[in-house]
C-alpha cells in the first residue's frame, strides 16, 4: 500500500514538472498547454483542470506565473538565475546598445534573450530602457498584472506618468483606464508609446475583489481549483482558496453546496452575508 502512495504523489509531481517545463519555452493558452503536454503522452492526461491544478502548485511554491492575453506565461522563478546588480547595469548597458546600432532582426534577437533570461531569473531585467517607447496592448496589461507604473508617451509628444488600471472599448474606440489623481480614459490612437516604469503601485481602489473561503474534510482533498483561484495547503489537512472576482451570487450558490466543510474567512462583509443566508436557509426549512 505504501509503494502504491508514493507513486501517485511521483506522479503527479512529474506532471508538474512538465507543466512548468512547457511553460518556460513561451507564452501559451489553455489549449495550446493541453495540446503541447499530451503530445508525448501515450494517450491524453492533461485538461483545463488539470493543468490549472499544476500552475497552482507553481505558483503556491512561489514561481510568477500571471496570465495576460488568455495566455499563461513564468515571469520568473525564485529559485533561478541570481543576476547581480552588476550584471543587471551590464544587460541595460548592452540592451542600450543594441537598440541603438544594430539591424532590426537582431534588435528583436535581444529581445527574446532578455524575455527568455528573465523566465530563469529570480530579477526582472526590463526590456524597455530609458526614452524609448513601444505601444503594445500587451505591455499595458503586462503593467497591470505586474502592478507597475506607465508612463504614456502621446503623439503630440506629451507624457503621462500614471498607474494602469484596464483596458476598456466605448462607441469601436479602444482606451487605457489610467489613474493620476484622478481616473481617466486615454485614447489609444493618442498615444505614441508605453514605457513601464520600475516602480510598483497600491492600487488606489483596493483592487480586484477577493474572496477567500477554507475548506475541510474530504472536499479540501479532492478539491479542483479554478482558473480564478489559488490554493493554500495547511498542516490540518484544511485548505484555503483564493477566489478572484467571481459573481458573488454565483459563489455563494456554488459554496452553499459545501455546507459545513466550507468557511468564508473575508471579506468580513461576504463571512457575515453568507451567515445570515445560511441563517434565512435553515429558517425556511424549520430548523
Amino acid at each position: 500500500m505504501p509503494s502504491k502512495v508514493s507513486q501517485k504523489k511521483n506522479l503527479s509531481s512529474i506532471q508538474v514538472i512538465k507543466t512548468l517545463e512547457v511553460l518556460l519555452q513561451g507564452d501559451f493558452s489553455m489549449q495550446e498547454l493541453t495540446r503541447h503536454l499530451n503530445k508525448t503522452e501515450s494517450k491524453p492526461i492533461f485538461n483545463n483542470s488539470v493543468i490549472s491544478k499544476y500552475i497552482n502548485t507553481c505558483r503556491y511554491i512561489g514561481i510568477d506565473i500571471p496570465k495576460i492575453n488568455n495566455k499563461y506565461f513564468v515571469a520568473n522563478l525564485p529559485f533561478g538565475l541570481n543576476l547581480t546588480d552588476t550584471d543587471i547595469d551590464a544587460l541595460k548597458t548592452l540592451q542600450f546598445v543594441v537598440q541603438n546600432d544594430m539591424v532590426t532582426k537582431n534588435v528583436n534577437k535581444f529581445k527574446n534573450f532578455i524575455t527568455k533570461l528573465n523566465r530563469h531569473s529570480k530579477r526582472n531585467i526590463t526590456t524597455v530602457v530609458p526614452d524609448e517607447f513601444v505601444f503594445s496592448f500587451e505591455l499595458f496589461e503586462r503593467a497591470v498584472s505586474k502592478k507597475m507604473k506607465i508612463k504614456l508617451l502621446f503623439k503630440n509628444k506629451d507624457k503621462l506618468d500614471c498607474i494602469p488600471i484596464k483596458i476598456t472599448k466605448e462607441d469601436k474606440k479602444t482606451f487605457f483606464v489610467v489613474y493620476n489623481k484622478r481616473i481617466r480614459l486615454i485614447d489609444t490612437n493618442r498615444l505614441a508609446g508605453i514605457q513601464i516604469l520600475d516602480e510598483k503601485f497600491i492600487d488606489p481602489f483596493g483592487g480586484e475583489q477577493v474572496t477567500v473561503f477554507k475548506l475541510s474534510g474530504k472536499l479540501a482533498k479532492r478539491y479542483q481549483a479554478r482558473e480564478n483561484e489559488e490554493v493554500e495547503l495547511h498542516s490540518d489537512g484544511t485548505i484555503s482558496v483564493i477566489n478572484r472576482n467571481e459573481n458573488k451570487d454565483v459563489l455563494f450558490a456554488r459554496l452553499m453546496r459545501y455546507e459545513d466543510l466550507c468557511e468564508i474567512i473575508r471579506p468580513k462583509a461576504y463571512r457575515e452575508e453568507f451567515i445570515q443566508l445560511i441563517n434565512d436557509t435553515l429558517k425556511n426549512y424549520g430548523k
